[in-house]
């Protein structure tokens, strides 16, 4: 859950799964493979290429309608070979099946972008590597922060239209950012006729805030460099927290040469509501950075640009480049269940354009 996510010291090794037979990938499975496999299971494995690793709770909320029927499905594709899994170790409980892109799936999916899996860059001890990784439960945070974000838009409240039409990846990111910043992902969203675009700075509670804090000056650095001025969301764990972080925060912006090309909203997890049916980032549990003290009222995510007036629209550009394999910004179709304004990948690259 977004309001309660694991945390690394919980994980503490991996519990061996069952043997179980799967099929070897050949040329002839392969073939197999071309007439097997549907729009949704190669919009999953390019989701798992993109984004490393997703749970099965994940999953089933980004693709499926019901978990008995993704457990069935997930089954097929591990069996397949196009998807692999492993489960950690939690000291409390079960964890969910942790999913990530099997050869068979990477070979899928360079056919279908015309390249080898060499070109691709798939190697799958890399991609396993996920699975020890201390930064394991960071991802699976992350990653379930933004499908929280698609949770609501599959279920709208009556007489709204959201979507999430961006996400991108922390390695995304830090292909096109990275030599100034790295966030930990990239989102736009749209309610109705608003939309709203951000980076991503998700605390986990371990980060020293003064580093946090320290990053201003980069996202400052970048809007400067491109002339774009796109919003940083910092999502931290407890309010307390968010308390002391804005504080450090604040006293970094007001040193920028223009703080108004960095606009901050902080918001803590512990602020969502447990009992809602879908709890999600979209709730109004923002507060901008630079928000009166005392009384200021917190606000949802699409009501986040009306606090910086100065604030321009995202720019969106289209055109046939960006569905090409090579384009730095593919758009990804959604999967038959969901709905269609529902593109994981944004049709433009921020601070691009």
């Amino acid at each position: 859950m977004i309001t309660n996510p694991t945390r690394q010291r919980a994980l503490r090794g991996h519990k061996p799964t069952r043997p179980h037979p799967r099929v070897a990938n050949t040329a002839e499975h392969q073939a197999v493979l071309a007439w097997r496999l549907t729009p949704r299971d190669r919009w999953i494995a390019r989701m798992l290429w993109e984004h490393r690793v997703l749970t099965a709770h994940q999953i089933t909320a980004l693709a499926f309608t019901g978990a008995r029927t993704a457990q069935l499905r997930l089954r097929e594709l591990y069996t397949w070979g196009v998807v692999d899994r492993f489960q950690p170790f939690v000291t409390v409980g079960t964890a969910p099946m942790h999913y990530v892109l099997a050869p068979a799936g990477a070979a899928a999916l360079a056919a279908e972008d015309g390249l080898d899996a060499k070109e691709l860059g798939y190697r799958h001890d890399r991609v396993f590597g996920i699975a020890h990784s201390l930064r394991l439960a960071h991802t699976v945070g992350v990653n379930e922060w933004f499908t929280a974000l698609v949770d609501r838009a599959r279920h709208p409240r009556p007489g709204k239209q959201v979507a999430l039409t961006a996400w991108w990846s922390e390695t995304r990111c830090a292909r096109h950012f990275g030599d100034l910043v790295r966030p930990d992902g990239y989102g736009r969203w749209h309610d109705g006729d608003r939309q709203v675009e951000w980076f991503l700075e998700y605390d986990f509670g371990t980060e020293v805030l003064t580093k946090l804090a320290a990053k201003l000056t980069g996202y400052a650095a970048l809007a400067q460099a491109t002339g774009i001025t796109t919003p940083l969301l910092v999502w931290l764990p407890t309010a307390r927290r968010e308390a002391t972080a804005r504080r450090l925060l604040q006293r970094i912006w007001h040193e920028l040469e223009d703080p108004r090309t960095v606009p901050v909203a902080t918001a803590a997890a512990e602020l969502l509501n447990p009992d809602s049916a879908h709890p999600s980032p979209a709730d109004e549990v923002w507060l901008p950075l630079d928000a009166p003290a005392g009384g200021a009222q917190r606000r949802t995510l699409a009501a986040l640009p009306d606090a910086w007036p100065h604030l321009p629209p995202p720019v969106t550009s289209g055109g046939d480049d960006t569905h090409r394999p090579d384009s730095p910004h593919p758009r990804i179709p959604p999967p038959p269940p969901m709905p269609p304004a529902v593109t994981p990948l944004g049709a433009s690259q921020p601070g691009k354009e």
